[in-house]
């Protein structure tokens, strides 16, 4: 009778947490899954067998079922017939998640603005020349480049694509079955690097500056409004957060849960004095987005902004970062564009913000960018990590990078005037990025 006793009670235990934690947790599941379908059918032009089976196929987020409705331009998906979510396509901005607070006001679209053609040499056009360097081991190259990929049999790196610039040169590109040049992919949290530039383009109009505080409405009474945007860069603001991706967190919230991203992440609570500590959020650079937006008299100008002032300037034609449902550029993690256009991006850095002959970011900026943060132990500068403390110990110190989710990278190395731009879909510890340095590094003298 005890025993018995003992096991209804256990039993009734896990009954009433998965009333109370499964919810959430599975429409965050679902969540993903209908997202990424929407976007990398609408926005990226794959077919949803390939995401199924590329994208939404690791984790829990396996168990989730998702589809498109092309007629809606939309995608759905549940776990076992369960929080079922909806994402939808607006024109220019991408997809974003349906919640029931929704209105057809907050799902806008926009005509992008036209891009002049690519046309002419790498990079300030897409033919690629072929030029031979005498510094480059080209089949120590080639075996490098190959050893990124999985070998038949194998599915374990998902590596979709390597490219190598040297010198303004591309000197190796390989595309894994199914992705070519002019696929566009997820940078995850590359896209903060792109939050970045702009911040330095308002900078440099001198209509904004880094050291200002007392940034925002919700923040002016209390110690919040010490928070500068130094800070924000610095992922220092001391605002409370946590950015685990394999549970609830803030981050999962705030991308799967809300409808304001920005306004979820401002009024998230001090925990520690702005400045004082360095922590990794997400939240941060959807803060940095709307003081941004807040730059500006009216949504349309916003969202031309970084087409007219950045993407066009240096020829990321493909370029699309998604709004969440209140317009606001989803700054930490929906960056879209080609490999060829991260490669551009990485670039623009390498060349301290100067494009063909022209000033984009300003001067220093890059410098500010790439110098570390007092407290992240020499990995992270401002919305781009580094390599001061040698986490790539295969990998030049002066190296700097975008890095997002699931290894996105784009690796800029200075002393060696290298961009390696590498792609795929690599759950953490699958992908071997010492290795992978160490060999790309190898084929140049």
């Amino acid at each position: 009778m005890k025993i018995t006793y003992i096991l209804l009670i256990i039993s009734l235990v896990i009954v009433v947490a998965a009333i109370v934690f499964l919810p959430s947790r599975l429409r965050i599941i679902t969540g993903y899954a209908a997202k990424s379908m929407c976007s990398c059918v609408f926005v990226a032009n794959r077919t949803p067998e390939s995401v199924i089976l590329k994208d939404i196929k690791f984790s829990f987020v396996k168990y989730a079922k998702a589809w498109v409705v092309p007629e809606e331009k939309a995608a759905y998906s549940t776990v076992f017939g369960m929080a079922k979510r909806k994402a939808v396509y607006r024109q220019g901005l991408g997809c974003s998640l349906v919640f029931d607070s929704d209105s057809s006001k907050e799902n806008p679209a926009f005509n992008l603005p036209s891009f002049r053609q690519n046309t002419g040499v790498w990079p300030v056009g897409d033919e690629v020349k072929d030029t031979v360097f005498e510094s480059i081991d080209y089949e120590k190259l080639n075996v490098a480049v190959d050893n990124a990929f999985d070998f038949e049999g194998e599915e374990t790196k998902n590596t979709r694509v390597v490219l190598v610039n040297y010198k303004d040169h591309i000197v190796a590109e390989k595309y894994a079955e199914g992705f070519d040049e002019n696929t566009r992919q997820l940078g995850w949290s590359m896209t903060k690097s792109m939050t970045n530039a702009m911040i330095g383009l308002l900078v440099k109009e001198n209509k904004l500056e880094i050291k200002k505080s007392n940034l925002l409405e919700e923040w002016k009474n209390d110690d919040r409004n010490k928070i500068s945007i130094n800070d924000l860069l610095h992922m220092s603001s001391g605002l409370k957060w946590n950015e685990a991706y394999g549970d609830q967190s803030d981050a999962t919230i705030m991308l799967y849960q809300k409808t304001d991203k920005a306004g979820y992440a401002i009024n998230r609570p001090l925990e520690f004095q702005p400045g004082e500590r360095w922590v990794y959020s997400s939240g941060t650079s959807n803060i940095l987005q709307k003081i941004i937006r807040n730059t500006f008299s009216n949504d349309e100008a916003y969202w031309r902004y970084p087409y007219e002032n950045l993407f066009q300037k240096i020829g990321m034609t493909s370029t699309i970062i998604e709004t969440d449902n209140k317009g606001l550029f989803v700054g930490s993690s929906y960056g879209y564009a080609t490999p060829r256009d991260w490669a551009r991006f990485g670039l623009l850095y390498l060349h301290d913000g100067m494009w063909n002959g022209e000033r984009i970011l300003p001067e220093g900026w890059v410098k500010y960018t790439s110098t570390s943060v007092p407290d992240s132990n020499g990995q992270y500068g401002a919305h781009f990590w580094i390599n001061d403390s040698g986490v790539y110990a295969t990998a030049p110190r002066d190296m700097f990078l975008c890095q997002g989710f699931h290894g996105q990278r784009v690796f800029i190395i200075p002393s060696m005037d290298l961009v390696i731009v590498r792609l795929g879909v690599s759950p953490e510890d699958t992908f071997d990025f010492n290795l992978f340095l160490k060999e790309i590094l190898a084929a140049f003298n």
